[in-house]
């Protein structure tokens, strides 16, 4: 598809939308004939939905709505079908427990994307931090260096080194340990040691699963859908495959937020092996007690509220993508005190807070 110049990805994607949509119809007529038809769109549009993507990598004519509508179109796709598909089965049979296999199909496909995005967002949180701290870190290292070096050897400034992730050079070398990767590359910042000590396991499992080319991920957004959407209606057992589909997925999701757990407190130990200064986390500033909406202390404890400012500094942006600063208390302006006054006047009470 990559040597005709009229398709492109956002094309793709619509066709995807299209022959997606077309499925539900099918699946909403509810007979075998039909459910049949709709399974093979949806396979179809499913080939189509893994294109797209491809073909923009392939091409290098990828933009970032053509990433917002491959999202959103595959959400609708979901919405759709498992709506016909479950709506289809209940005019045909009344049988209200197709309406709740509807809702939790479409629960644990959001549930699945929110998850996934949130925690791609809290790693990359990490990462940010890991770097920062470690880059501060060597800055003071080098410059603690350079005042006790020889003026000709602190003549030049030596580069920072890049701070490595055990899961970039996993993802480089799909087939080697991590133990031995860790080895060859030296300082190499690990956020998953817990979760491999407690499972040792796991490694020669993934090893095992990645040299027959499978997919460590065996159970996630692609095989959810792969067999409520074209198994279930081929096979004529809609309702038990949702259910063992469902608890499959949701027993995977588990054990990402379990690993997601453990690599926060990997993160949390190495944070604290890094801070040059002792951690205030938990600690109140005794400026706080009183509240930020608050007016406290004269004019002249400035000097005591700065040095509490500096103790206890607010958290950066890059600590939090999503972070957004406490608004600042509240100015009086000159309305404000003008209405004061007209407050404390007799005439105030007797026309009950009228002003004429």
């Amino acid at each position: 598809m990559a040597k005709f110049k009229f398709i492109t990805p956002n094309r793709v994607t619509w066709s995807a939308l299209f022959v997606g949509l077309g499925s539900a119809y099918f699946f909403l007529k509810g007979d075998t004939a039909s459910l049949v038809i709709g399974a093979a769109l949806y396979h179809l549009s499913f080939i189509l939905d893994c294109i797209d993507g491809k073909l923009a990598r392939l091409k290098g004519n990828g933009t970032v709505f053509g990433g917002w509508l491959d999202y959103v179109f595959d959400r609708i796709r979901v919405l759709f079908c498992a709506l016909a598909l479950m709506g289809g089965q209940y005019l045909s049979t009344h049988n209200e427990l197709y309406l709740l296999a509807a809702l939790a199909v479409v629960f644990l496909d959001m549930l699945r994307y929110v998850d996934a995005l949130q925690i791609y967002k809290m790693r990359m949180s990490m990462r940010m931090k890991i770097e920062k701290v470690t880059m501060e870190r060597k800055a003071l290292e080098e410059e603690q260096a350079q005042r006790d070096a020889t003026a000709a050897a602190a003549a030049g400034t030596p580069e920072q080194p890049k701070v490595v992730f055990i899961e970039d050079l996993l993802r480089e070398n799909p087939g080697v340990e991590a133990e031995v990767l860790k080895q060859q590359s030296g300082d190499v910042v690990d956020l998953h040691a817990q979760f491999r000590n407690r499972f040792p396991w796991y490694t020669r499992f993934r090893q095992a699963l990645l040299r027959s080319r499978i997919r460590p991920h065996l159970i996630s957004g692609i095989e959810f859908q792969m067999f409520i959407f074209i198994v279930a209606p081929l096979i004529g057992q809609i309702l038990w495959t949702t259910a063992i589909s469902a608890a499959a997925l949701g027993l995977f999701e588990l054990v990402i937020m379990y690993k997601f757990w453990l690599s926060t407190r990997d993160f949390t130990r190495l944070m604290e092996k890094l801070a040059t200064e002792p951690s205030n986390a938990g600690v109140i500033a005794e400026h706080l007690h009183r509240g930020r909406h608050r007016r406290g202390g004269d004019a002249g404890d400035d000097d005591q509220r700065d040095a509490l400012a500096q103790q206890f500094p607010l958290p950066e942006r890059d600590d939090d993508l999503g972070f957004q600063p406490y608004p600042e208390p509240y100015t009086p302006h000159a309305s404000d005190i003008e209405t004061q006054q007209l407050r404390a006047l007799p005439y105030w009470a007797e026309s009950e807070g009228s002003v004429r």
